[in-house]
């Protein structure tokens, strides 16, 4: 089994906080992480930029990631999101169980 951390950012805390919901509703997470402001520092449009922003730190199966991506971008105000996945390497075998079992909950259902 494959697990994935994945960052995003949204411009408002209500922006993250919408998007979390959805995401771990749809079971496309297990869980979402919300720090309430990172100060990001980026180019864009030939310019350099700040903007304080909201992060999203996601929880979930590799698996479930083009869905969770496509889900993200549906519903997010950015044109190009931040949306990153990083591989978990190891972690508490209970958590990852959790995990699984968490975004597993909704294909279950949907078979049933």
């Amino acid at each position: 089994m494959n697990f994935i951390v994945v960052f995003a950012t949204t411009p408002t805390k209500e922006d993250a906080k919408k998007i979390a919901r959805k995401i771990v509703d749809e079971g496309l997470a297990a869980c979402v992480s919300i720090v309430d402001e990172v100060k990001s520092i980026f180019y864009w449009e030939g310019k350099i930029e700040k903007a304080k922003e909201a992060m999203l730190i996601i929880k979930t199966r590799n698996e479930k990631f083009n869905q969770l991506m496509d889900h993200i971008k549906s519903i997010h105000p950015y044109t190009v999101p931040e949306i990153l996945a990083i591989p978990i390497l190891a972690g508490n075998p209970e958590y990852l169980k959790w995990v699984e079992d968490s975004t597993r909950r909704r294909e279950e259902k949907i078979q049933n």
